[in-house]
């Protein structure tokens, strides 16, 4: 009977991971279908189609399926009608939120994410409301065991890049944040790949501009927001100015 209750753990345990991957492919298939109807359908031209083709080849996606996700994108394939869209609130203290989602339904999504501020404490707000403290940039993650801060520093200067600092990973493990302006993206990845970088994070995000500190249990309120809008199969990306 131990062994039986055993394998139903394994078994329970592997369809729970197997849930988190098929939820995460599908939020990336479709942030690459807008991004290839919004802009190019080849990635050379189009930032954000490869920002999300990378975060989709991280994830282990396959190939096909990144595939028909720009064919769906482009027109070569039919789909449903996805657009993007962002949504703005306060967490619990006074922390800024930013969303950004993918959604067909918007009124369900707006729905679903008011819900989600009221249970945690927080309020969804009207656009504008917190997208003036955040800022559009590329960013870039390198764990510090890689390479050493002068060398890299130079080579991401020298791109383009207009910040370079250390910061601790939700693995614990320390790593270099370069942030770039949009515009010098590919510039500052292209110089990672010619001098065999491989960051463990590359694409645009929203940065920013002011933080907010809070003491660990009131931080935690905020996280318990963030990780509960994270869950939502709409959002792809949560952005606070906890700091």
């Amino acid at each position: 009977m131990a062994g039986h209750n055993k394998w139903s753990k394994i078994k329970r345990q592997k369809a729970r991971e197997d849930k988190e991957k098929s939820q995460k492919w599908a939020k990336l298939a479709r942030e690459i279908t807008v991004a290839a109807r919004e802009g190019h359908d080849d990635p050379e031209m189009n930032a954000d189609l490869a920002a999300a083709i990378e975060r989709a080849e991280a994830e282990n996606m396959p190939g096909d399926t990144i595939e028909r996700a720009v064919k769906r994108g482009n027109g070569e394939l039919e789909g449903q009608n996805f657009e993007r869209a962002t949504y703005e609130g306060y967490a619990p203290h006074g922390v800024a939120v930013f969303v950004q989602a993918t959604t067909d339904n918007n009124n369900r999504t707006v729905a679903d994410l008011r819900h989600l501020f009221d249970i945690y404490g927080g309020n969804l707000g009207k656009d504008g409301s917190v997208s003036y403290l955040f800022e559009r940039k590329g960013r870039f993650a390198v764990p510090t065991r890689r390479i050493e801060e002068l060398m890299l520093f130079e080579i991401v200067v020298d791109a383009g890049a207009e910040d370079l600092r250390t910061e601790t990973n939700e693995e614990g493990e320390e790593v270099y944040v370069i942030t770039t302006p949009v515009e010098r993206f590919d510039d500052v990845e292209d110089a990672l790949s010619e001098n065999g970088i491989d960051p463990d994070e590359a694409g645009l995000a929203r940065i920013p501009t002011t933080t907010v500190s809070l003491e660990e249990s009131d931080a935690q309120t905020v996280t318990n927001l963030v990780e509960a809008l994270e869950d939502n199969d709409d959002v792809d990306d949560v952005y606070t100015t906890l700091s």
